[in-house]
């Protein structure tokens, strides 16, 4: 049975301007043991998949369609039932771990409340199994840091720290959302290996959201690329980077960094701007900034059109061969 099933989730929030839609006809699904990466600019409906997964939409969001855990409805269940899950089989990894981690609280005491919570374990209990989730981590120094506060650890370390709550109840599905942001390219390239090893030891699901087309190139079995709140592109990985077939996406990936450019070199972008939520068109969002945009693209929301098996486009006139 397939673990997570999403199906035209769309979400709508409170703005001062009236109400926004945030997400339009989002679609997926993951098995146990997939891992599936999200990618767009800041802005693109992103994060708030993530949040709606979690049930932590803001009070005045407004949640239409379905996502189905195990065959379970999860939309529009009670807050209890969502206490429930989260923790124990739907975990997050926040993209800044300062902001993730309690100031007040020591580290083992933090990693041990969902093993109290959802496990029932006591306080000796709890802080043994802490203490082996934060060696499991690779966290230096484990048993000192039982007792340390977040202010007392690095960026690198307090991500660590993230991932190791986030996996105290073996969760069924891991969504990390940008979890390497505020940090250094090779505390990245570690905390990214130390998901990809427990992902895989564990048989869980993975939800990696980020910017970067090269971190997902190499994490993610498949993508789903994001613009003005909808998935634009989706498909396997290789099948994904080796077509561009969405304007958005080739933009995406002609304006990533390269090896061996001169110093100084600029590097190519996409005009303009994504548009406010409040200001989404009828239409593709993209229009505005695609050159291969018609009156066709900004009458209606283009349909998801199949180019070839698993991947699928949102667009009127999508790249349709494969990149040279």
């Amino acid at each position: 049975m397939t673990l997570l099933a999403v199906e035209q989730l769309g979400v709508t929030l409170a703005t001062p301007r009236g109400r926004a839609q945030a997400l339009r006809d989002v679609a997926f699904s993951l098995e146990r043991g997939q891992t599936l990466g999200l990618i767009g600019e800041s802005g693109c409906g992103k994060s708030i998949t993530a949040l709606a997964l979690m049930g932590l939409l803001p009070d005045a969001a407004q949640a239409s369609g379905s996502i189905r855990l195990d065959g379970r409805e999860l939309l529009g269940q009670p807050e209890a039932d969502w206490c429930r899950l989260r923790g124990d089989r739907l975990a997050m990894v926040f993209q800044e771990p300062m902001t993730a981690l309690n100031p007040l609280h020591t580290i083992g005491r933090q990693v041990a409340e969902p093993l109290r919570l959802h496990r029932g374990l006591d306080a000796t209990a709890a802080r043994a199994e802490a203490l082996r989730l934060l060696q499991r981590v690779q966290l230096p120094q484990a048993a000192q840091r039982l007792q340390a506060y977040p202010h007392q650890l690095s960026g690198g370390q307090r991500q660590r720290v993230v991932i190791a709550i986030a996996l105290a109840c073996g969760p069924d599905l891991l969504i990390a959302d940008e979890p390497t942001t505020a940090l250094d390219v090779t505390i990245q390239r570690e905390v990214l290996a130390l998901i990809g090893e427990l992902v895989r030891e564990d048989g869980m699901a993975l939800l990696l959201i980020s910017h970067d087309l090269g971190l997902m190139a190499e994490n993610v079995q498949r993508m789903l690329v994001m613009y003005g709140g909808s998935v634009v592109e989706s498909g396997s990985t290789a099948e994904v980077f080796a077509r561009l077939a969405h304007p958005y996406t080739r933009g995406l990936f002609g304006a990533r960094p390269r090896l061996g450019q001169p110093r100084g070199s600029r590097l190519p972008t996409i005009a303009g701007r994504v548009p406010e939520l409040i200001d989404l068109p009828s239409g593709c969002a993209f229009a505005e900034r695609c050159s291969r945009a018609d009156p066709d693209c900004r009458a209606a929301l283009p349909a998801l059109r199949e180019l070839a098996s698993g991947h699928a486009v949102r667009c009127c006139h999508p790249h349709t061969a494969h990149r040279p």
